[in-house]
């Protein structure tokens, strides 16, 4: 088992950043996929981002292409999102999530932390 900690959400005006981190814990030596995935009110979850457990690989939803960007530190168990030029429509609870799969940004996640909001205001 791991648990997953999101932090650095908030409430920031349209065009400017945000950065995202999950800390890791617990069989953190296991190599792990880990990705971003939101849900905005009424909607479904979706995924934002992917990385591999090695860094090399990842995926992003079309909707955050050339905006966001995934990375990860595993000396720090910790995987990032940094969002750039935030809009509106990218206001959601943001969760974090892992999967043993390593090699795969995408693909079904397995474990998932309890989220952080981000508000993006006009």
């Amino acid at each position: 088992q791991v648990q997953l900690v999101e932090s650095g959400g908030g409430m920031v005006q349209a065009g400017t950043s945000l950065k995202l981190a999950c800390v890791a814990s617990g069989r953190t030596f296991i190599r792990y996929a880990k990705a971003w995935f939101r849900q905005a009110p009424g909607k479904e979850r979706e995924f934002v981002a992917g990385v591999s457990w090695s860094g090399l690989a990842t995926s992003y939803a079309d909707s955050v292409k050339g905006r966001f960007t995934i990375f990860r530190d595993n000396a720090k168990s910790t995987v990032y999102l940094q969002m750039d030029s935030l809009r509106p429509e990218d206001t959601a609870i943001y969760y974090c999530a892992a999967k043993t799969s390593y090699n795969e940004p995408r693909g079904k996640y397995d474990y998932w932390g309890q989220g952080t909001q981000v508000t993006v205001s006009e």
